[in-house]
C-alpha cells in the first residue's frame, strides 16, 4: 500500500473482513495520525454488514488487537475479526478422544493424559 509516490499527509491502510471463501476489502488514504476508528468509518464497513459489531470479535493490526483510538501507519492492515464458532478447548478435546478410540480398536489402548 506505501506508495512512492504519496500525497503529503495522508498514509495508506487496508481494511478487511475475512468471510469463508471471500475476503471484503477495503484500500483508502487517510489523513496522518487517523485511528483504527477512522478507518473503519472511513471503508464503508458498517454499510456493508450492519449486523456485524467489529468490537464484539475484536479489531487488529496485522494480527495484533488494537483498540479504536490507536494511530495507524501507511500500510497497516485493519483486520475485523469473526467470532469463533467453536470452542477450541472442546475441538481438542474431540480430536483426542477419537485418537484414543482409534488407538483401541487397533488393539492399543494409552492412558488419557497422552495423545
Amino acid at each position: 500500500m506505501a506508495n512512492d509516490v504519496s500525497e503529503a499527509g495522508q498514509i495508506g491502510v487496508v481494511v478487511c473482513y475475512a468471510l469463508p471463501g471471500h475476503v471484503w476489502q477495503r484500500e483508502l488514504r487517510l489523513p496522518e495520525g487517523a485511528t483504527v476508528e477512522n478507518a473503519l468509518a472511513a471503508s464503508g464497513f458498517s454499510q456493508a454488514f450492519p449486523v456485524v459489531k467489529p468490537w464484539e470479535s475484536g479489531v487488529g493490526v496485522f494480527g495484533r488487537a488494537a483498540e479504536p483510538q490507536a494511530k495507524l501507519a501507511d500500510g497497516d492492515r485493519v483486520e475485523i475479526y469473526r467470532g469463533l464458532t467453536f470452542d477450541p478447548k472442546e475441538s481438542r478435546r474431540r480430536r483426542a478422544e477419537h485418537r484414543r478410540a482409534k488407538t483401541a480398536r487397533n488393539g492399543r489402548i494409552r492412558p488419557a493424559g497422552l495423545l
